[in-house]
């Protein structure tokens, strides 16, 4: 089994995130190589709770312009996922 530090990279912060955390679903970003039973084991490991649900999602990354040539760079591909917690369950790391 991998590190579980190594498959849950960090969570994701933004104003949907915030708002799916009142239905318990978390989202964190993950390593694009985990799969759905890692992601659980994971999750559970390091927070103590109960996973109902994994959904993952790839993101693409932006493609952006260079300013001095006319090239382009490519921001990374990110992989994400929201996680179901089991009724009474909660992460602290989120509290408002």
């Amino acid at each position: 089994m991998k590190d579980p530090r190594n498959v849950v990279l960090a969570p994701v912060v933004s104003e949907k995130s915030y708002e799916l955390l009142e239905s318990n679903v978390y989202t964190f970003r993950v390593h694009p190589d985990a799969a759905k039973p890692e992601i659980k084991d994971a999750v559970e490991s390091l927070f103590n709770v109960t996973v109902l649900k994994v959904n993952t999602m790839n993101r693409k990354g932006k493609r952006r312009r260079n300013r001095r040539r006319p090239t382009f760079g490519q921001r990374p591909d990110i992989k994400r996922a929201l996680v179901t917690l089991a009724e009474g369950d909660r992460i602290e790391l989120f509290d408002i």
